[in-house]
């Protein structure tokens, strides 16, 4: 009997900032156009595998921690994490 992998979350890494989507959401077509239309730096792409979420490497940089995308998603799914120093902005349920 083999049990199911948990879904991973796919990281992109920046120089300072890192974004983590969970594999579950990432192929969310709403929630991608949301997080397209939300970000004020164009991290998110609604671009991605069957028009999912795709993380636009080089517009990481400019995120400005406004925590939009984290509300607009469903908890726990989406995480930006500050490289410089260790921590991350998430939302819990």
């Amino acid at each position: 009997m083999s049990a199911e992998a948990e879904p991973r979350p796919e990281t992109f890494d920046g120089v300072f900032i890192g974004v983590e989507v969970d594999e579950a959401v990432a192929a969310d077509v709403e929630l991608a156009k949301k997080l397209e239309e939300i970000c004020p730096v164009d991290i998110f792409s609604a671009s991605g595998v069957g028009g999912g979420v795709r993380v636009v490497r080089e517009n990481l940089d400019e995120c400005v921690l406004c925590e939009l995308c984290i509300q607009a998603a469903p908890p726990g799914t989406v995480r930006v994490k500050k490289l410089y120093d260790g921590t991350e902005l998430r939302r819990e349920s």
